[in-house]
């Protein structure tokens, strides 16, 4: 008689097949990461609306562009959805980045190792958590800036797709920090030198088309452009790329990221001693 052959996958997750989920623990995981930012609403959802908000404020009157047109839109109205895309993803990148590291730290993450997921679904849930503080953030800020700019919505579906895409990236980009971090400095790192400068250097506060044509072209490698453009171009119908690109180049970037997560969550890069 043969003996009884090992059903479990060589990850060594209790998951043999992608349609064996272990649905509950998942569900419980997202929540988890929820609610680990809603019961600090202040600081994960107020401070950023504020601190947009004075940048809005910044350019209109520090700088008196309140006037100033870009295109035939108004300064303002061009600058919003870009200061909307970077709360988005700043929020997103900073839930799923802290979750890991604040775990490390503190000496939890046992807490994420031990429960029944697989890799995958480790990645999923927090990964989840962190394009749904972006996606609360962003809404927040939309919200907060209509007595102050008419910014009503002309491709809604755009606009979730972008705001969606932005956050995915920017979680995915943030649980790969965490995973490669071991303290909060190198963390902010990853911030200082990769995240603000990309979102600056994006179109958020100008139009690309206003640069030389011999430095156009670095803007266009640059896929948080591609975010702000796609969510400006919901919201007011301008767009100094292609939207198709926009669209195409997001989904690749995305899948990417996804994999080398997945392959390094499953190798246990650090977080198995």
């Amino acid at each position: 008689m043969t003996e009884p052959q090992d059903t479990l996958p060589p990850d060594g997750s209790t998951f043999g097949t992608p349609l064996d989920l272990n649905l509950i623990g998942l569900w419980t995981l997202y929540q988890k990461e929820v609610w680990r930012f809603w019961k600090v609403a202040t600081q994960t959802i107020l401070a950023p609306v504020v601190s947009t908000l004075v940048f809005l404020a910044i350019f209109a009157l520090a700088m008196h562009r309140a006037d100033t047109r870009i295109g035939d839109l108004p300064f303002l109205r061009f600058l919003a959805p870009g200061l909307i895309t970077m709360a988005i993803v700043q929020n997103a990148f900073a839930n799923s980045s802290s979750s890991l590291v604040i775990a490390k730290i503190q000496g939890n993450i046992v807490d994420y190792l031990m429960p029944p997921l697989g890799p995958g679904e480790l990645l999923f849930g927090i990964v989840m958590g962190g394009i749904t503080r972006g996606v609360v953030v962003g809404l927040a800020v939309w919200l907060c800036m209509l007595p102050f700019v008419p910014l009503a919505p002309q491709h809604p579906l755009l606009i979730a797709y972008f705001a969606v895409a932005a956050s995915l990236m920017l979680s995915l980009v943030g649980f790969l920090g965490g995973l490669w971090a071991e303290k909060f400095d190198q963390l902010a790192a990853v911030t200082n030198f990769v995240i603000t400068p990309l979102s600056f250097l994006s179109g958020t506060f100008y139009s690309v088309q206003a640069l030389p044509e011999s430095l156009r072209w670095l803007a266009h490698l640059n896929p948080f452009f591609y975010m702000i453009d796609g969510i400006r171009y919901g919201f007011t119908g301008h767009a100094d790329g292609s939207i198709g690109v926009g669209v195409a180049t997001l989904a690749i970037v995305n899948l990417a990221l996804w994999v080398w997560a997945y392959r390094l969550t499953r190798s246990g890069y650090r977080l198995k001693a």
